[in-house]
């Protein structure tokens, strides 16, 4: 008796499941009829079972730990991760008194209890919760208590107790360290306080403070990666700002930081960058070959990189083209490719790590090719200063997002490169462009429309 019970109880659970994965590749209009539609009591059983509804990163991998981090973009389900696991806790801890915390009291009330995804609306139905607005406080059916608490005021966590805590959009606290200390200092109410983040990532130090947290479960997570969400919007979001910095941010949920001597900055690139480009009368492919280049190890990667210079004299770079794991012969094509694509009056090599040889290799698959060989005697940093100068001087533009080759420049320092790849392909070839094209004899040719 007792299996039969718990098969009709599983198939009842695949089934509910089954019908969560359907619903989810409805479009918002077509799901919300069908749920309309539905007998009450299996809507109910829908909106309260949690862990159907849950994408993976809306769950905590395990249950042993302090702090569990969801760094990630927005619409991934932050909210709602946070608002469900407070409600869980507060049902299986009838005495717990948990923390609200927010960039503001508003922020609390506005999105943690009143928002759509906030503790009012993942009660599940029938559940006595109480919300004392005036008072700052959500009572829930167990006897556990939520206290409301905002950054702009971090003396107020300075006495109070509690067992666990819930806090959103950390990076954005005007008070943020003095906040989360008095906040951590007070979580010790019971055997394993608990404290859960949810946060769309800013380069703050409180961030890198609790990303740093030993022990800790974090969750990464894209605006992409929540099917709920609908397709029509991920679209447009994705068009409007993928691989720009406030995409990678706000979106993929990207710690994007600048190192404090960077030759290049976020916002300098932001600054710098421009939907199109005018007519161009100079068109420069700068290349830096694979370490190796004339083997054929296919290890390294190849930094092909397109600069053009303008009609009003400024400089364009127009493709990133750069290769990796190609042979001699894969990344040779790339850049002849590159060059035939961009009508490229000029492609200028590094031949430091491949000599003569590199030469060679290009004309083998382009004899045409409109080759000049450069040999690097000054350091990285060195080489690239007077190229970041030109930004500086609003004199280089990017035409559109360079997400990687961005982060390689970000990585430049006139000491060196420090940057998270292992060689800055991307931003050599890109220094090579920019000071064949602007730094050296200008030659004049006529204008031309690159598509």
């Amino acid at each position: 008796m007792a299996e039969a019970e718990e098969e009709d109880a599983g198939a009842d659970l695949a089934g509910l499941r089954d019908a969560v994965e359907r619903l989810a590749m409805l479009a918002p209009a077509d799901r919300r009829s069908v749920v309309e539609r539905m007998p009450r009591g299996m809507a109910r059983t829908l909106h309260d079972c949690w862990p159907l509804w849950a994408h993976p990163g809306q769950l905590p991998e395990r249950t042993d730990w302090d702090l569990w981090l969801i760094r990630a973009g927005r619409g991934f389900g932050k909210t709602r991760a946070g608002s469900e696991w407070v409600q869980a806790y507060a049902r299986a801890n009838v005495t717990a008194r948990i923390a609200l915390v927010g960039g503001s009291i508003d922020d609390v009330r506005q999105v943690m209890v009143e928002g759509p995804s906030g503790l009012l609306a993942t009660a599940w139905h029938g559940e006595a919760i109480v919300w004392r607005r005036d008072a700052g406080e959500v009572h829930f059916a167990s006897g556990a208590k939520a206290f409301v608490y905002s950054a702009s005021a971090p003396d107020k966590l300075r006495g109070p107790e509690h067992h666990a805590a819930w806090c959103d959009e950390l990076a954005k606290w005007r008070w943020g360290d003095a906040t989360w200390d008095n906040l951590m200092l007070g979580l010790r109410l019971g055997e394993r306080p608990q404290v859960v983040v949810t946060t769309t990532p800013q380069p703050t130090v409180l961030m890198r403070r609790v990303m740093a947290t030993p022990g800790a479960v974090e969750t990464r997570g894209r605006t992409a990666d929540n099917l709920h969400l609908s397709a029509g919007v991920r679209a447009r979001y994705e068009a409007m700002y993928a691989g720009s910095r406030l995409g990678r941010q706000e979106l993929d949920g990207e710690l994007v930081e600048d190192l404090a001597d960077a030759l290049w900055t976020r916002a300098l690139l932001e600054r710098q960058r421009v939907a199109a480009a005018p007519a161009l009368v100079r068109v420069v492919v700068g290349v830096d070959p694979p370490a190796g280049s004339a083997r054929d190890d296919g290890g390294d990667a190849c930094g092909i990189v397109c600069v053009a210079l303008g009609e009003d004299g400024h400089g364009y770079v127009v493709e990133d083209a750069s290769v990796s794991g190609q042979s001699p012969e894969g990344w040779a094509r790339a850049v002849a490719a590159c060059a035939e694509r961009l009508g490229a009056d000029r492609v200028v090599v590094e031949k430091n790590q491949g000599g003569d040889m590199v030469e060679s290799v290009l004309r083998a698959v382009a004899p045409t090719l409109p080759i000049r060989l450069v040999h690097a005697v000054r350091a990285k940093g060195a080489r690239a200063e007077p190229v970041a100068a030109l930004y500086e001087a609003k004199r280089v533009f990017h035409v559109g997002n360079f997400a990687a080759l961005e982060d390689e420049l970000c990585g430049m320092t006139p000491a060196g490169y420090r940057g998270a790849s292992r060689s800055p392909d991307r931003a050599d070839a890109l220094v090579w462009a920019v000071a064949a094209l602007m730094l050296g004899r200008t030659v004049e040719v006529g204008v031309r429309a690159v598509g």
